[in-house]
């Protein structure tokens, strides 16, 4: 999370995967830092869910004896929507003022599954898809990618790997280079992803620590001194059910 201190820009938050419990904070995200508490404090560690940073990636496997890495669900798929959103706005670039600045302003409309469109977001996901034969395209890789994501958990992880590899091959005949590069990262991931369908974790929980840390980090108009705001962060949540009774 951003944290600005006076350690760095950004802080890093680690806790435990099963209890959703924080259990320290890092005063920064540079591998160095990540490998070097890792290396102290993570000699039982097995198991290692992240977002899909590369350097995270090489401290833990620098540091930790080949754990298994899960890449976190929602990191990997944001990249398809960061791949549809940029074709959009390469795509409405060239447009009419009037359709530029609608079709930005109902940009959700591409990011809705379909089924679940009203009929007012329909006539204008039409509109503009019928505008752009590339936007059309990229958001029927998103809807491929989504239909994919849904029956994975369904299925075996040979047959989700198989269809994935399907996935790649639309993507490459499609020519689209914001999805082409998508894929480029889902494949040195793919271990990765593939794991968060065998073993069902997620950092969901982490976000709303990185959420809440962030609430508290605006009510005190920010942390300058590191070592405090950790602290703060920490024992809220240790904390956090003990009531308090006035009176």
């Amino acid at each position: 999370y951003k944290g600005d201190t006076r350690a760095g820009k950004y802080q890093v938050i680690i806790a435990d995967g099963q209890t959703g419990e924080p259990v320290d904070i890092l005063p920064n995200r540079k591998k160095k830092t990540i490998s070097r508490y890792l290396k102290k404090y993570g000699a039982q560690v097995e198991t290692v869910i992240m977002d899909m940073s590369h350097s995270f990636k090489l401290a833990v496997r620098e540091a930790l004896d080949r754990p298994l890495i899960i890449a976190d669900r929602f990191h990997y798929c944001r990249y398809v929507y960061w791949a549809l959103d940029q074709v959009r706005r390469n795509e409405q670039a060239v447009w009419s003022d009037y359709d530029r600045k609608k079709c930005k302003r109902m940009r959700r409309i591409f990011y809705k599954k379909k089924e679940e469109l009203n009929a007012k977001e329909r006539w204008y996901l039409n509109r503009y898809l019928q505008k752009s034969e590339t936007l059309k395209k990229a958001y029927e890789l998103k809807e491929a990618f989504c239909r994919w994501l849904e029956l994975a958990k369904e299925k075996g992880i040979l047959q989700t790997k198989e269809e994935l590899h399907q996935f790649y091959q639309r993507v490459e005949e499609s020519g689209i280079e914001a999805f082409q590069r998508c894929v480029r990262t889902l494949r040195n991931w793919e271990m990765e992803i593939l794991n968060s369908f065998i073993f069902g974790y997620t950092n969901g929980f982490l976000e709303g620590i990185n959420n809440h840390t962030k609430v508290m980090k605006r009510n005190a108009y920010g942390f300058r001194n590191f070592e405090r705001a950790r602290a703060r962060i920490l024992l809220t949540y240790k904390y956090k059910r003990i009531g308090v009774h006035v009176g």
